[in-house]
């Protein structure tokens, strides 16, 4: 994978938030997101399209080439008022917004900074599962390779907890450098 970029305001530190706006994920039709990007921006809508440079090759050439890191999402900030809202939805490319019933789930700014950060500095990066404490997971790998149990977190520290029901006891073992994937 090559450097990370990003499309949209690139001053490092975010604007001051107006009162009531929050970040919201747009899903956009497949391909659109610069499009809506460019449209959100025409429209006086702040908006954050985080990119990847990847290098393409075919059998005569190579090229790079920028591709939105989250395909088919864009981000935007704006109040979440009705009237906002279907602003919004009126983008040309735009499908809906994610998360709480079509009217969308704010996202905190620290993970939209965080995102921002991540792309700016060009830091090297991999996908990885998304995994939520409370889920049932499989560990990859190593000495506890095909082991089950659930994710919990104290302390900042990742753990795995196997039960027996029938005893109602549990075990605990710190999970921390092993490839952990949903069960």
């Amino acid at each position: 994978m090559a450097a990370n970029t990003l499309l949209g305001p690139l001053d490092a530190t975010p604007a001051a938030k107006p009162e009531g706006e929050n970040w919201y994920a747009l899903h956009t039709r497949c391909r659109h997101e610069k499009l809506v990007a460019r449209r959100l921006s025409e429209r006086g809508v702040e908006s954050f399209l985080p990119t990847v440079t990847e290098v393409h090759r075919w059998s005569d050439r190579k090229k790079s080439v920028e591709l939105p890191l989250f395909s088919s999402y864009v981000f935007a900030r704006f109040v979440p008022k009705r009237d906002e809202r279907l602003r919004m939805l009126r983008v040309e490319g735009v499908l809906g917004l994610v998360g709480g019933g079509g009217e969308g789930a704010p996202i905190p700014d620290e993970q939209i900074d965080a995102v921002r950060v991540l792309v700016e500095k060009e830091l090297p990066w991999s996908p990885c599962p998304f995994l939520k404490i409370g889920q049932r997971v499989r560990i990859r790998g190593g000495a506890l390779d095909g082991l089950e149990g659930m994710l919990t977190a104290k302390n900042g520290n990742h753990t795995l907890v196997i039960s027996v029901d029938v005893l109602q006891r549990s075990l605990a073992v710190r999970v921390e450098g092993y490839r952990v994937e949903a069960a």
